[in-house]
């Protein structure tokens, strides 16, 4: 009878486990960037007549959207059209990440599609979207006035996170 008890013992445990995972929203991943100090990165900025150069340090002081996005996500299209919405609003500056991506597809996107980023930034092979812990694109970061992550959103921006989550967090970031 011992021996049986030893395996039912696992496959319970095993089974809260799995019961526990598929209860859990996969956007909910907990980000252990939050908290912290956002990376800081110098890249170029995208289809830039100046040929000039973004970083999160250009922003020090101002509540900021970095977005990470590209023209082959289909996920980008599903968020973008609230994200032109944001940009009309003029709430809060949005910063895109262009991620792995070709310069002459994502500012033909961005032509087709409209453009929302006060400025785009070039991240073509990666390794900033790994400095911020990046699962796939899309994904959102709220960024306060010191530089400090305060929000990570994986996959698309709904208007349930943006007016539930997003917009409360601006507005007690900026007082």
């Amino acid at each position: 009878m011992k021996k049986f008890l030893i395996p039912l013992a696992l496959f319970l445990a095993l089974a809260g486990f799995l019961a526990v995972g598929l209860n859990r929203d996969p956007r909910e991943v907990p980000s252990p960037l939050v908290g912290r100090a956002a990376p800081q990165f110098s890249l170029p900025k995208l289809a830039s007549a100046d040929g000039g150069f973004f970083s999160p340090a250009d922003m020090k002081g101002q509540v900021w959207l970095l977005n990470v996005w590209a023209s082959w996500c289909v996920s980008c299209l599903q968020e973008h059209p609230l994200l032109l919405e944001l940009s009309k609003r003029n709430v809060v500056p949005l910063v895109g990440l262009d991620y792995k991506d070709g310069s002459a597809e994502a500012v033909r996107w961005l032509a087709q599609h409209g453009n929302p980023y006060m400025v785009s930034a070039v991240d073509r092979d990666g390794r900033v979207g790994i400095d911020y812990g990046v699962y796939g694109v899309p994904e959102t970061y709220v960024i306060d006035k010191t530089g400090m992550i305060r929000f990570k959103q994986i996959g698309p921006v709904t208007p349930e996170v943006l007016q539930g989550k997003i917009l409360p967090l601006i507005e007690e970031l900026k007082k």
